[in-house]
């Protein structure tokens, strides 16, 4: 017998055998372990997080122009650092069939990560 935590005493439900087996088999969330969608689920999870940084990168990138911190040439190398990174997202998302809307994933109540 299992008692459900967290839950008022009046609302805890005593769960057994198939009654809990049935509770987490509803409640839990469908894997799909398709040897084909593995790497493209990888990649999409890598290139999300890529995206991310990259993005985080640029915003710093700009931040710092506009205060002149950087040097000319800094500036140069930058802006080639993040096309050639830019550059090679493409490939990479061309190479797992990946779509820009698709490495935005929805955090729930956080909202969207990109």
């Amino acid at each position: 017998m299992i008692r459900c935590e967290g839950m008022p005493r009046h609302e805890e439900a005593d769960l057994e055998g198939d009654e809990l087996n049935s509770l987490l088999a509803a409640s839990a969330p469908k894997i799909n372990l398709d040897p084909e969608k593995v790497e493209q689920g990888l990649g999409k999870i890598v290139l999300t997080l890529i995206e991310l940084l990259r993005k985080l990168l640029e915003k710093q990138a700009l931040r710092r122009v506009e205060n002149d911190s950087l040097s000319p040439e800094e500036v140069e190398r930058l802006g080639i650092a993040l096309m050639r990174l830019e550059n090679k997202m493409d490939e990479l998302k061309g190479h797992f069939g990946i779509e820009d809307e698709e490495l935005n994933i929805d955090l729930g109540p956080l909202g969207r990560l990109i």
